[in-house]
């Protein structure tokens, strides 16, 4: 679906990697809307995993395809899509309010 944004997750990055360079390896597959990678908050350390949003799925499919296993500073990529782990689509988790869950009788 072309225009919708895509999100994938790497997986076992170096912690010597920055945004600058993700953005760099998958800009060839198309327009890189955003490059997160994850950040431990106590030590400011890379924590070894990080995202790509791109502005199409195909791109991002692309991208997944041809990096995933590919090696980057030393560390093999492991990449999947933001939700693959739920097979068949996103999980979703119903809201209780406090009275539903508490007040049964």
């Amino acid at each position: 679906m072309k225009g919708t944004t895509s999100l994938i997750t790497l997986l076992s990055l170096s912690r010597h990697l920055v945004e600058k360079s993700l953005k760099d390896a998958f800009s060839s597959f198309g327009d890189v809307t955003e490059v997160r990678i994850v950040y431990d908050k106590d030590s400011g350390r890379a924590r070894g995993f990080g995202f790509v949003i791109f502005t199409n799925e195909d791109d991002a499919k692309s991208a997944k395809d041809a990096m995933d296993g590919t090696t980057l500073l030393g560390r093999p990529l492991r990449i999947k899509f933001a939700l693959e782990k739920a097979r068949g689509g996103p999980v979703v988790v119903p809201r209780f309010s406090y009275n539903e869950r508490f007040n049964r009788h």
